[in-house]
């Protein structure tokens, strides 16, 4: 099983790396670009066959290393 986390700041949290990324599309010519947010990518390889027990297991991951949830949402999708 193979888990796909996004983790991406709370709403409200400055995100300056976004600013920058918005700004240097803006100085490439893409105008049309609004407000962009930044975040983290992390895939995952799961010996687990159980669905519920491996969501659990990676929600946890994500509590405890992946995601600092004072400042950052997560969402987990699992593929089979």
């Amino acid at each position: 099983m193979k888990a796909k986390v996004y983790v991406t700041l709370k709403i409200g949290v400055l995100d300056p790396q976004g600013k920058a990324v918005q700004h240097a599309l803006h100085a490439l010519g893409f105008e049309g670009v609004g407000d962009v947010r930044q975040g983290k990518f992390v895939e995952i390889e799961l010996d687990e066959t159980d669905r519920a027990q491996a969501e659990r297991a990676v929600d946890e991951m994500c509590r405890q290393l992946l995601a600092n949830t004072v400042i950052e949402d997560y969402s987990i999708d699992l593929e089979d």
